[in-house]
């Protein structure tokens, strides 16, 4: 597969292209915030730290939060997170 050596053009992608998505990633990240608030940690710190270094540990098991944000893509937690501040911003 030959990759496109062009650095002046943009690479489009398209992360909602998956026609088979089960997994609501809002809802995922809602359920982990909320696990993570309960456990007296500080979820925005916690998520961040998560999707920075992949590392799960920066997520709690406690009620299979680590299992839960594991079954989304950190890009796409990632495309989540931008998307909703940028149309919170500017819509």
């Amino acid at each position: 597969m030959e990759q496109n050596k062009n650095f002046d053009e943009t690479q489009i992608i398209n992360l909602n292209s998956c026609a088979n998505e089960t997994l609501d990633v809002k809802e995922i990240l809602a359920q982990v915030y909320s696990i993570l608030k309960e456990k007296g940690h500080n979820p925005v710190n916690q998520i961040t730290e998560y999707i920075l270094s992949g590392d799960p540990i920066y997520i709690t098991s406690y009620k299979n939060a680590r299992t839960l944000i594991s079954k989304v893509e950190r890009d796409e937690i990632l495309e989540e997170l931008v998307s909703s501040y940028l149309k919170d911003k500017f819509e």
